[in-house]
């Protein structure tokens, strides 16, 4: 019996500008974000219906979990595939309610298996995967590039990064590190809009922070560092902005949160020992903080 495997990235929002609120009740942003070398596996084979086994207890098996929703998705866009059910077991290591997109690198990750279970010719051509990947969430289509990519709109029109920008992104190390708690998306966003309009950037101003940066050529990466969700989750959350000024304060890093959060990253420079951060974030926070080193690819 055929059985495939995929990578399924974390993913952090290296700059991430929300500009307004639209009238779909979506928000407009425009944002840089990249895969990480970390991340969870998700297997599958085929099975007469579609079913979800995974390691880490609390993740949904049902219809929540947009592992699930994909492979509707991809059975509605695909209804002459050979692919009738298939068995999904996913390996998480990801942290949910992080901000790393965990839930959206599943869920196109299990397109991409279904796809590559249909055979050749595939089932779905990049452009029909693109379409199903935008239905299942904003955030999913970023997860089909291997690599760094400008997002607008609300984080459909997506844009692949200049070589030479996107190579003072590839390899960085960065520690990722998240508290026991979480921070719901849905949250930090209504928070945002109610404190408008000082808490957005205009559109305006995060384009040209953005052109900036890109057309530099030699501005590292921290000086793109921005995230306009701060503002919300810190005003509630005050154990992340404590950490992250101490963080700055004592070994001179710019951490930043990635996404609505709570995780947080800080770069790492070359030949720094995160030994050292790894005991400050855990004094802080606690032993249940999730804390791990990665690259951003």
């Amino acid at each position: 019996m055929l059985a495939l495997s995929q990578f399924s990235p974390a993913k952090l929002n290296l700059f991430l500008a929300v500009t307004g609120r639209r009238a779909d009740g979506f928000h407009d942003l425009v944002s840089v974000a990249a895969p990480l070398t970390f991340g969870d596996t998700l297997h599958a084979e085929p099975a007469a219906t579609f079913s979800l086994r995974c390691d880490e207890p609390g993740v949904p098996l049902d219809e929540g979990n947009l592992i699930l929703r994909a492979a509707r998705a991809f059975r509605e866009a695909a209804p002459g595939s050979a692919v009738s059910g298939a068995a999904f077991r996913l390996e998480k290591r990801i942290p949910m309610g992080a901000g790393l997109g965990g839930g959206s690198s599943n869920a196109v990750a299990a397109l991409r298996l279904l796809n590559r279970l249909a055979g050749v010719p595939a089932a779905l051509g990049p452009d029909a995967q693109f379409a199903a990947a935008a239905r299942l969430g904003s955030d999913c289509p970023l997860f089909l590039h291997d690599g760094p990519v400008i997002m607008r709109g609300r984080g459909e029109r997506l844009e692949a990064l200049p070589p030479g920008a996107a190579a003072r992104i590839r390899g960085r190390r960065v520690l990722v590190f998240k508290p026991s708690f979480g921070i719901a998306t849905p949250w930090a966003y209504a928070r945002l809009a109610a404190l408008a309009p000082r808490s957005y950037l205009p559109a305006a101003e995060a384009e040209a922070r953005l052109a900036a940066w890109l057309s530099s050529g030699t501005a590292p990466l921290e000086e793109l560092l921005f995230n306009t969700l701060e503002t919300p989750a810190f005003g509630k959350f005050l154990a992340l902005p404590v950490l992250l000024e101490r963080l700055q304060r004592e070994f001179g890093l710019v951490p930043r949160m990635s996404g609505s959060g709570s995780a947080c990253f800080a770069l790492l420079p070359a030949g720094l020992d995160p030994a050292p951060l790894r005991r400050v974030i855990r004094e802080a926070w606690g032993e249940s903080a999730f804390v791990t080193e990665a690259a951003l690819a």
